[in-house]
């Protein structure tokens, strides 16, 4: 090869691989930015209802066309992946336990006086005979494990940014919908949740009928999960009080606990 051909391939191979190089760094940061921002959004929202430890009573009412129903709780949680929640009305109900510990849940009937561990096979049921499934309780951490999660849109609505996350789960995920789409204020307050199947029609959403401040903090106050075929069968969770940095011991979250044994 001539001298001169050498020389000039030489300069275009460092020419490309210099843009090949600045391409990267112009493109890279920009879509790494955006996945960071949305995960960094997701755990703000996952951890505004959680965070270290806490400990929440609710109020559940199950709603149908024919008859209406209340369920009071309450609810211990540490960190993302631990939660135990009881019943404690009416006295029908009253001490019917559910204990989530890293990927694992039971469940607890004072009538049987047994504790039942849940198969992956049962998480899609309903919880309670209400429209939040056992899936629902167990998802905290599940989003960050085996979701990709990014910004679809944002807009300014009300001096606060809202952003719809779009969260497709992994290959390999263990989850039941091809995709969750999440809306939220830049305060992580949730607004909204969707529910996809495999062909990405709706199916089920959860909307926040009201934003408020409980426990020194604005929190989504009551949420209603509903079909999107079924409006007028709903079920809606309500906070009634909460310690956001409630001193919850270790052995909350034990088959001790979930019998309700002292």
């Amino acid at each position: 090869m001539p001298d001169g051909v050498g020389v000039v391939g030489g300069w275009l191979r460092r020419r490309f691989s210099l843009f090949l190089a600045t391409l990267v760094v112009a493109v890279t940061p920009a879509a790494l930015a955006d996945e960071l921002d949305a995960m960094a959004l997701l755990e703000g929202a996952l951890d505004l209802t959680r965070g270290h430890s806490s400990y929440t009573e609710m109020t559940m009412t199950i709603h149908r066309p024919d008859w209406q129903r209340s369920i009071s709780m309450e609810a211990w949680t540490r960190g993302r992946e631990d939660a135990l929640i009881r019943f404690t009305a009416p006295a029908k109900q009253a001490g019917t336990a559910t204990l989530k510990k890293g990927d694992r849940m039971w469940t607890y009937t004072p009538k049987l006086k047994r504790e039942v561990r849940l198969p992956s096979s049962m998480m899609s049921q309903s919880w309670a005979g209400s429209d939040f499934s056992y899936n629902d309780l167990s998802r905290t951490d599940n989003y960050l494990r085996y979701y990709e999660v990014t910004i679809a849109e944002t807009e300014v609505v009300d001096e606060h940014t809202i952003y719809t996350l779009e969260m497709i789960p992994r290959d390999d995920a263990p989850v039941v919908w091809g995709k969750e789409v999440l809306v939220m204020r830049d305060d992580y307050v949730m607004l909204s949740q969707l529910f996809f199947d495999q062909s990405m029609t709706l199916l089920k959403k959860m909307e926040v009928v009201e934003v408020g401040e409980l426990g020194g903090r604005q929190i989504p106050i009551a949420m209603r999960m509903h079909s999107v075929d079924e409006e007028n069968k709903w079920t809606e969770v309500r906070y009634d009080a909460a310690d956001w940095d409630a001193n919850v011991p270790d052995n909350k979250f034990t088959s001790f606990a979930l019998r309700g044994s002292r």
